[in-house]
């Protein structure tokens, strides 16, 4: 019962976004490898129901339904040396949230120094509808899952480090995902 909910869950996901860009009259798709997909992961990854797992090298995110089946979904990533690698929690989650750049964000790009004040949650907010916080150790890491104003950016390095979704998929995600959630982040290159 519970996965007929969540297969049906997951296809009305995917209908979604073709009916959002139909009203907005908006011409972006994914491509096909970036579209929220169930798969099968290794056994020897020993991962676990619940666990969100990115992986760099591939531009995916895994949101685990046991250890052996997820739903995989496109990101964008850092830009290269900024990305996040480890192990964090989801501590916090925030609908519409708010932006600030940090200083050295600031320093790479002097245009966010309009916005070193911080950016109010809304349409045009560079986090999107949604974002996660990850934390170690009860202290916030900087980085988020979040949703974001630049769909055409999925499966590319063009973020300031924290991992970009589609508004509708980390919309879905966020409901689904609890906080203290365990989110690994890796390369791919370990394997």
């Amino acid at each position: 019962m519970q996965r007929r909910h969540f297969l049906a869950g997951t296809a009305s996901l995917l209908a979604t976004p073709q009916i959002l860009r139909a009203a907005q009259g908006d011409s972006f798709e994914l491509m096909e490898h970036l579209k929220p997909k169930e798969v099968r992961v290794k056994k020897k990854y020993g991962f676990q129901a619940g666990q969100l797992v990115v992986v760099l090298a591939s531009y995916h995110l895994y949101h685990m339904m046991d250890e052996r089946n997820a739903v995989r979904y496109g990101v964008a990533i850092g830009q290269e040396g900024l990305n996040f690698k480890g192990r964090a929690t989801i501590e916090r989650k925030v609908e519409w949230p708010s932006w600030r750049p940090t200083q050295e964000m600031i320093e790479r790009n002097p245009a966010y120094e309009k916005y070193a004040d911080g950016m109010k949650g809304g349409p045009t907010n560079p986090l999107g509808s949604r974002a996660m916080y990850l934390y170690q150790d009860g202290r916030d890491t900087l980085f988020r899952i979040h949703g974001t104003t630049a769909p055409q950016s999925i499966g590319t390095p063009s973020s300031n480090g924290c991992i970009r979704m589609v508004n509708e998929h980390i919309e879905y995600l966020y409901e689904q995902v609890p906080m203290g959630s365990e989110v690994i982040v890796f390369t791919g290159h370990e394997a």
